[in-house]
């Protein structure tokens, strides 16, 4: 499917599409990352992922030709590779291997909305916090020789805040806490994640 894509370069905070948009293109991200957000119409921002390269999105309005759910925008100077619509429908249609692969991404997708919707609906503040740098730590994580998962993303506490619902002086607090009782630390600007039971523990309560 290379082939079929064409490189698109976005600044940073410059939006790739927003909810309602038609879904007439599927995106892949080169370099860069780029945020996924629900905008409420008094102007709040919901932020419901962050990806990075690797990652795809667009993926569901292209599948059932809807608009498109969500606002992804870029977060810093961000390469993509786009693939239109009818260029994937006809090669999907020729390998009808790459709907097995679909399927699996938006179930993958769907698994981790249904995790941010359980954690914002029955988990304490803690529980949506750990929610979010544990879905930062899938996405961006790289494992560190001694067991310790290092989020090579320097997320803000904003962001971290967004993800969870809630307010970055209640964020940070949580997050300072943690620190003390070595469940996170920092390493150069990063989040390491210290002690991935107890915060898999704190997302099952």
């Amino acid at each position: 499917m290379a082939g079929l894509a064409r490189d698109m370069q976005l600044a940073a905070n410059e939006v790739l599409f927003v909810a309602g948009d038609a879904g007439d293109s599927i995106y892949a991200v080169v370099e860069g990352s780029l945020k996924v957000a629900v905008i409420s119409a008094e102007g709040s921002e919901q932020l419901l992922a962050i990806l990075g390269p690797g990652h795809v999105v667009g993926e569901m309005a292209l599948l059932d030709g809807e608009p498109r759910s969500a606002t992804v925008q870029a977060i810093k100077a961000t390469k993509v590779a786009r693939i239109d619509k009818a260029d994937f429908d006809r090669f999907a249609d020729q390998n009808p291997a790459v709907y097995r692969h679909m399927l699996a991404l938006v179930s993958k997708r769907l698994r981790q909305a249904n995790d941010v919707l359980a954690a914002r609906s029955f988990l304490p503040l803690p529980g949506r916090v750990a929610v979010a740098l544990l879905q930062l730590g899938e996405t961006f994580g790289k494992d560190l020789p001694d067991g310790r998962l290092l989020v090579h993303y320097k997320v803000s506490q904003a962001d971290l805040a967004g993800m969870a619902g809630a307010a970055r002086e209640n964020v940070s607090r949580i997050l300072n806490t943690w620190k003390r009782d070595g469940l996170i630390s920092r390493i150069s600007g990063y989040y390491c994640i210290e002690n991935r039971d107890a915060l898999a523990r704190l997302k099952a309560m």
